[in-house]
């Protein structure tokens, strides 16, 4: 076809504004699946972290008690990162990345968090939330704590330490969010 530089302008003028009309009508589609994904059937957003509720708990390869055990939790109160819902069942994931279901009447919603777990570093629990504040104790890697609020910057925790010979103690304080596994980055709440 022999095409002038008129009509070949407008050809082309044709063309952009039929690809930009479909990529808004492909954007406007995605939108609301993106939407969506954020939420899961019951209700509250995925992904989210909450804790074990009792022990011992069987965490199984399937959302079903028809599917075999992949490991068993010995403490409550351990955090997990639920990453997807299936009726009753939540697919979630540990400090460790491992994945497995529980049922979600095994879970809470209460925060807890692990001390930098991949660090081989303790981490300071200061007393009020800044580098200056004094140190109120050192948190070894993968110490147990619960969230009790977070600033997006900073978390206040309370770390309880469970002696051998003795009572346990417990220090209240703040430590960096980003030391934490349990909480999301920039995540705020109280």
């Amino acid at each position: 076809m022999l095409l002038t530089r008129r009509s070949h302008g407008r050809q082309i003028k044709a063309i952009l504004s039929a690809t930009l009309l479909t990529a808004i009508i492909a954007a406007g589609s995605v939108m609301p699946v993106a939407a969506m994904a954020a939420e899961g059937p019951s209700g509250l957003p995925l992904p989210r972290f909450v804790t074990t509720r009792s022990n011992p708990i069987n965490v199984r390869v399937g959302p079903g008690t028809k599917y075999g055990v992949a490991w068993v939790y010995v403490k409550a109160g351990t955090p997990v990162e639920i990453i997807q819902e299936f009726d009753t069942w939540r697919k979630i994931r540990d400090a460790d990345g491992s994945e497995g279901w529980l049922h979600q009447n095994l879970l809470q919603g209460k925060r807890a968090g692990l001390v930098a777990p991949a660090s081989a570093e303790p981490v300071a629990l200061r007393r009020d939330p800044n580098d200056q504040a004094g140190v109120r104790a050192w948190l070894t890697p993968s110490f147990r704590v619960d969230i009790k609020e977070c600033d997006g910057k900073w978390c206040k925790v309370i770390a309880t330490a469970h002696p051998l010979n003795g009572s346990p103690q417990s220090f209240d304080g703040w430590v960096h969010q980003g030391d934490l596994w349990g909480v999301y980055k920039d995540e705020a709440f109280d």
